[in-house]
């Protein structure tokens, strides 16, 4: 009898043994509150109907708390589209025109917040932040208080032609440095007879946002504004170096004149006209969907240094954000989402991986513990059998600081970069963009926030 009773014990132990082993390796379902059927929406950019799998997917897990729940995306042009969207309809008191979450940045971020249009979201982020990699939350706060949950960190990187660099004999590690990274540059200039270009430059918007406010502003430690809220754009020593280092480039012919995202950029890339691009992790994206052709000719490195400074580019973050309305029917739906994004590794890994079949875009996880899988260091074919994963990790370390970013800031990016157009058109020098600059944001907008 007792050996019966022992075999008996030792059997349902043995089963609750299984049973949780199981429950370990099958994806997080969250249980409890149902939510209503209907559909939720949500406003973003870039390519989200890749992040739709996921949300698909992650309903499909949980279809026994949100049974009779869709989502649909309204693709918008971008941050600024959203944020304009969002805030005519909340001023117009039109909530049934708002969505229930939004892709945002931390400029556009802000303004909603100190309108009130933005879900305080401290209590999520305070209860799981200390398992992210270090920064990941630094842009989303404002004023003491969390207004939205970030999607990714991506750091800045510089791609790479390697075929190029074989065909004159430069060794990439002369990159390391901005300083090395533009001798590098004069040489493909000479050597190819003005044939092939370090990089390029677009004529619109995009050169303050990729080399400016992403780019060379925050490693050259460059400031708009102090920490009074005075405006020093026109004579802060960091925004000096920024902008004299991009006058150095397109002065001395290092640049070609292109807009990026065009096909005249792909294919002067594609016909060896192009060896670099100092751009954030996101660009990998657009070389494997827009130059298949090219796979195992590209390379991918941290960003480079300010000699004398010493850090690499500043991370840039995707953030999510909640929008408050009177009837907010899938808030805590979405938080649940954003937890399981972040946390649920099986079910990132297999998306990921669908994602590489669609020649998709997807960022690396920020939660370390996932992170430190070898599912993200595996290599890539596209990169020669450089883990592109790997590299994106690692240009994540010693990052700059990003610029202080305030309410008025989405109003003096447009402004800085219309100097930064005329520059680029030949209307005004780097020095008279940069006098103007100061100029305008005083008689516009004088002075903003001080620092808290």
């Amino acid at each position: 009898m007792r050996k019966e009773r022992g075999r008996l014990k030792i059997g349902i132990i043995t089963l609750a043994v299984i049973f949780t082993l199981l429950l370990l390796s099958c994806p997080a379902v969250f249980s409890g509150e149902t939510f209503p059927a209907g559909e939720m929406v949500l406003f973003s950019y870039g390519n989200p109907q890749y992040r739709l799998q996921y949300f698909d997917d992650f309903l499909a897990r949980n279809s026994d708390i949100a049974p009779g729940v869709t989502v649909k995306i309204v693709q918008t042009k971008g941050e600024a589209d959203v944020r304009q969207k969002v805030q005519m309809s909340y001023t117009a008191a039109a909530y049934d025109e708002l969505p229930d979450a939004i892709s945002t940045a931390p400029v556009s971020m802000q303004a909603m917040a100190e309108a009130g249009i933005l879900v305080d979201m401290t209590d999520l982020v305070e209860s799981v932040k200390d398992k992210f990699v270090e920064g990941s939350f630094d842009q989303i706060l404002y004023d003491g208080r969390y207004y939205g949950f970030p999607r990714s960190l991506r750091p800045q990187l510089l791609f790479y032609n390697i075929e190029i660099f074989d065909k004159y004999g430069i060794d990439p590690k002369e990159m390391d440095t901005i300083e090395g990274w533009i001798e590098v540059g004069r040489t493909l200039k000479e050597a190819s007879n003005g044939e092939v270009f370090l990089s390029y430059i677009d004529p619109g918007s995009r050169t303050w946002r990729y080399y400016g406010r992403r780019g060379f502003m925050p490693q050259a430690n460059a400031r708009i504004w102090d920490d009074d809220g005075n405006i020093v754009i026109d004579k802060d020593p960091g925004t000096k170096l920024a902008f004299e280092t991009l006058d150095t480039l397109y002065r001395e012919g290092l640049l070609l004149k292109s807009a990026i995202f065009k096909p005249s950029l792909y294919d002067a890339t594609r016909e060896g006209k192009v060896a670099t691009f100092y751009i954030g992790a996101f660009w990998s994206e657009f070389l494997r969907q827009n130059l298949p052709d090219m796979e195992g000719k590209w390379r991918v490195m941290p960003a480079p240094v300010f000699q004398d400074i010493g850090t690499r580019g500043a991370p840039v973050v995707a953030i999510e954000a909640l929008i408050k309305k009177p009837e907010m029917p899938y808030a805590e739906l979405y938080k649940k989402y954003l937890l399981d994004f972040n946390f649920n590794g099986e079910a990132r890994n297999a998306w990921t991986t669908k994602m590489v079949e669609q020649n998709a875009p997807y960022p690396n996880p920020m939660v370390l513990e996932l992170l430190a899988d070898p599912f993200w260091k595996e290599p890539s074919a596209y990169y020669g059998g450089q883990s592109f994963r790997e590299m994106e990790g690692l240009g994540l370390q010693n990052p700059s600081e990003n610029l202080r970013v305030t309410t008025h800031d989405a109003e003096a990016d447009q402004i800085i970069s219309a100097e930064l157009e005329k520059y680029v058109a030949g209307d005004q020098t780097m020095a008279q963009a940069i006098e103007n600059m100061g100029k305008v944001l005083k008689d516009r907008i004088g002075k903003t926030t001080a620092a808290k």
